[in-house]
């Protein structure tokens, strides 16, 4: 018997214990033990293996925004499976270009925007270091606190240390601001500067919107001085903070259109991709021909399901949903262990009295709701787009029960 045999490699039957099991004996342990093994979905239900019921508040970190197994997206990626799969870059598609149409369209391109497809958004953010350095110029401004990705370009614009120092020397030519402080960025900017890089909500930061103000004043500073000002919408974008886009809140972006958008997460409802949504001339010639590229970037089966996600979100309203059912939630978290709550929309963070913020995490996996401790003292909430207040109640009245002595307890 082979040793893949042996390991069980084909069987799709077990226990949760069993598949963690051999998930430590098969994968790489670069994300720790699986809290639990998933086998299904339903809307904003997931099951595990064992047959125990979750809420799932967290949608794959802000990727499945019409909840697991929707049957519009699901069947719009089977149609187009099961008509053509994949074809490489020296041809087009249909959903590929009418994905791209689409998406400039909700960006409000003009005639010489347009955009590039990759797998995900770390991708899209690689893309974008690429860009700058098309411009000739040697530097690039990110935000502390920022999360751009995990390859050696993104991880470069990405602020934490223990993310960045295993990997030094990264490319260089990055430089991190104050958070929110316009006199760092006034001060920084120049006409050596070819990209300002940010997050109008950073996710992995614990859910920190910019303050008023500051995106339009980043857009003047930028224009003054040529600069490219890249706005990072993976975690944001497409419905997630209620608009299609963060930028687009007007206590946000007050109107602002960046010259990159980057997106990916639920753009496709859980499908791979990545998009670099480039408005404008300038931004829109950076890459020219050879100069990057994808094998898989802009599927017809990806693409499909983007269009998919976007034409659910538009026929149902969800946007408007966003936004109720994530003012009432924000309004409705509340109990001895809550000190605050902020964010846009379904992207929505607690923050804690006590750094207990991984095991509140486990208590609620324990009661049957999946959410992430963002920061030692922050749970984030980043549901479903299309989850419902009857569902979200239920971890209301959860997070209220708890005793406030948890705050003294260790994980």
């Amino acid at each position: 018997m082979s040793d893949l045999a042996q390991r069980g490699g084909g069987e799709l039957t077990g226990t949760g214990a069993e598949w963690t099991a051999r998930y430590s004996r098969a994968l790489m342990n670069t994300f720790g033990p699986p809290k639990r093994v998933l086998v299904r979905g339903e809307g904003a239900y997931v099951w595990d293996a064992d047959g125990k019921r979750y809420l799932d508040l967290l949608a794959g970190i802000a990727v499945n925004a019409l909840g697991h197994a929707h049957p519009t997206l699901t069947a719009a990626i089977s149609a187009q499976l099961g008509t053509l799969g994949h074809v490489s870059n020296f041809f087009a598609t249909p959903a590929q270009v009418a994905l791209a149409e689409r998406l400039l369209a909700l960006a409000g391109g003009d005639a010489a925007s347009r955009v590039f497809f990759t797998n995900s958004g770390t991708e899209a953010n690689e893309a974008v270091m690429k860009m700058a350095r098309r411009t000739g110029r040697p530097r690039i401004l990110a935000l502390e606190g920022a999360f751009h990705g995990r390859s050696m370009g993104a991880l470069a614009m990405t602020h934490k240390l223990a993310y960045r120092e295993p990997f030094e020397p990264l490319p260089g030519g990055v430089e991190f601001l104050p958070f929110g402080d316009t006199a760092a960025l006034e001060a920084a900017m120049a006409d050596d500067v070819a990209a300002l890089v940010l997050e109008v909500v950073q996710g992995e930061a614990g859910v920190r919107s910019l303050p008023p103000g500051y995106l339009a004043h980043a857009r003047k500073l930028a224009d003054a001085n040529g600069v490219l000002l890249v706005v990072d919408e993976v975690q944001t974008g497409i419905g997630r903070t209620g608009r299609w886009f963060a930028f687009q809140a007007p206590e946000l972006g007050g109107g602002v259109l960046p010259d990159v958008i980057t997106l990916a997460k639920g753009l496709a409802g859980g499908f791979p991709i990545g998009a670099v949504v480039a408005l404008g001339e300038r931004a829109a010639t950076l890459l020219g021909p050879g100069q990057h590229g994808s094998t898989f970037g802009g599927n017809p089966v990806a693409a499909a399901a983007a269009l998919a996600t976007l034409g659910v979100i538009e026929r149902d309203g969800v946007l408007a949903h966003v936004q109720d059912v994530g003012a009432r939630l924000a309004s409705s978290l509340r109990g001895p262990l809550v000190r605050s709550v902020r964010g846009e929309g379904l992207l929505v963070a607690v923050e804690l009295v006590a750094p207990v913020a991984a095991l509140v995490a486990e208590r609620a996996l324990e009661a049957g709701f999946i959410v992430n401790a963002v920061t030692p003292t922050a749970l984030r909430l980043a549901p479903p787009l299309i989850v419902t207040w009857d569902q979200l109640s239920t971890f209301v009245d959860f997070l209220a029960g708890l005793p406030a002595d948890l705050a003294e307890e260790k994980i």
